[in-house]
């Protein structure tokens, strides 16, 4: 892959990780999701593909799969077939009803930013953000970037019971919770479409490298589409 060193390191007997940067890169996401598909379908005794900010682990079904040779034929597969220049991923589109009443933060980032609660959807709604990992639970997707004037970091006492749906932002970064479960994020808003369907074929929409635009959307139409206050 031109202009990235990648590099690649045992995590256990059966994983390896490889690394294709030092530090966050937005602009990495879709070339290290790229990366992750090429070495998933190429590779049948891969069994898992997990990318990350910078790096990607990859696992083996098998404590029998020689390591440093799965390592060598990945990295001639980075080489050989991944284009530093194509672009990789979906444009996602989520509605989202922003309210004090789903998103019980939104009045605070208001005052601490001297923003208007309009001011704040218009800037949220502004820009797509990018998948960049996906974890902490199954199909919540980190995206970046935050625009600063709407940045908070994450409560210092989570709440131990955020509703599915709930959009939030940490930092630079913004997600929607694909479950009820604890959480610690600046909750402004809520989202009505199902993230995680375990029981389905593609149990969630997202891959790392995706693009996510958020469109906000008013309380009837909230309500139409299978949210609930």
């Amino acid at each position: 892959m031109k202009d990235l060193e990648v590099k690649w390191a045992p995590v256990n007997e059966t994983s390896l990780m490889f690394y294709l940067a030092n530090e966050v890169d937005v602009e990495l996401a879709p070339r290290i999701g790229q990366v992750a598909a090429f070495i998933k379908s190429e590779h049948s005794d891969v069994c898992e593909v997990t990318p990350s900010y910078t790096s990607i682990l990859v696992e083996v079904d098998s404590p029998y799969v020689e390591l440093e040779d799965l390592a060598a034929r990945i990295m001639k597969t980075i080489q050989s077939n991944v284009d530093s220049s194509s672009s990789h991923g979906k444009l996602i589109e989520l509605p989202v009803f922003y309210h004090s009443d789903v998103g019980p933060d939104l009045e605070n980032l208001a005052h601490s930013s001297g923003l208007t609660v309009p001011e704040i959807v218009e800037i949220h709604t502004g820009r797509d953000y990018t998948v960049c990992a996906i974890g902490f639970a199954p199909g919540f997707a980190f995206l970046a970037d935050v625009d600063p004037r709407i940045a908070l970091p994450r409560h210092a006492i989570p709440r131990a019971h955020v509703a599915s749906g709930s959009v939030g932002i940490a930092g630079r970064q913004t997600a929607v919770y694909p479950a009820d479960s604890p959480g610690g994020w600046q909750l402004i808003g809520r989202c009505p479409t199902p993230l995680y369907c375990p029981s389905e074929d593609l149990a969630s929409p997202f891959e790392v490298g995706d693009k996510v635009r958020f469109i906000s959307i008013d309380l009837d139409e909230y309500l139409e589409r299978g949210g609930c206050v």
